[in-house]
């Protein structure tokens, strides 16, 4: 019961941020830039004004389906925030600029991330399927549940080690706008309120999937207490 009042809870949570984070862009998309750039020149600007020559800025069909490939080193923006003028493509455009700066000075936990992908892929193929069945197997084969619960951590400890890698990307966003003078104070302050909005939604990722594990271990203890 404790488990599901807290599930609900952030349920709540995640939906209350995403519904603000919605209308924070739609707000922040009706304020154009007074230098007239837009989101694809900013990221071309700022990848060059951080020496980084070898990383292409592309344009990605859909919406939200903005970020940094490192293994083909493109920054791959929405169509809207490739071709808008507005205060929200421009922190949209900086911040996945920042995870290719990330990547060119060797920040830690990108590196760290990138090294947990290939794992959390592999994972979440079989993740849900070995829990499920460790669940039923309880009484005969409790082992089965521990191998999917540490499967399940190693998806937490990438939401967890996610959180400081996109909390500096927009630092590093927020910054050089700043310090090259590209945004007005009206828009340096939406494109703030923007990706700190944003941010959050991973916060929330991390607490979902913290409390989800911390579920699986109180069944596993329970069922190892009663045999």
């Amino acid at each position: 019961m404790g488990y599901l009042i807290l599930a609900g809870a952030i349920m709540l949570f995640s939906w209350l941020v995403s519904s603000r984070l919605k209308s924070k862009f739609e707000h922040y998309s009706k304020l154009q830039l007074q230098n007239g750039m837009s989101g694809a020149e900013i990221a071309e600007k700022m990848l060059a004004d951080n020496g980084i020559r070898d990383v292409r800025v592309i344009s990605t069909p859909g919406r939200l389906t903005d970020h940094y490939n490192p293994v083909d080193k493109t920054v791959n923006l929405s169509e809207a925030v490739y071709n808008q003028r507005n205060a929200a493509a421009a922190a949209v455009a900086a911040h996945e600029c920042g995870h290719a700066v990330q990547h060119a000075v060797g920040y830690q936990w990108l590196t760290m991330r990138s090294k947990l992908v290939p794992v959390v892929n592999v994972a979440s193929t079989y993740m849900q399927w070995i829990l499920l069945a460790g669940i039923l197997m309880m009484k005969t084969f409790p082992q089965l549940l521990l191998v999917g619960i540490i499967i399940f951590a190693a998806t937490t400890l990438f939401s967890i080690v996610t959180l400081p890698v996109e909390y500096d990307a927009s630092n590093r966003a927020l910054a050089w706008l700043e310090n090259k003078r590209m945004l007005t104070q009206q828009e340096q302050a939406g494109a703030k309120d923007s990706l700190k909005w944003a941010a959050r939604t991973y916060v929330v990722a991390a607490l979902g999937s913290i409390a989800t594990l911390l579920y699986y271990v109180s069944i596993y203890m329970g069922g190892s207490r009663r045999d």
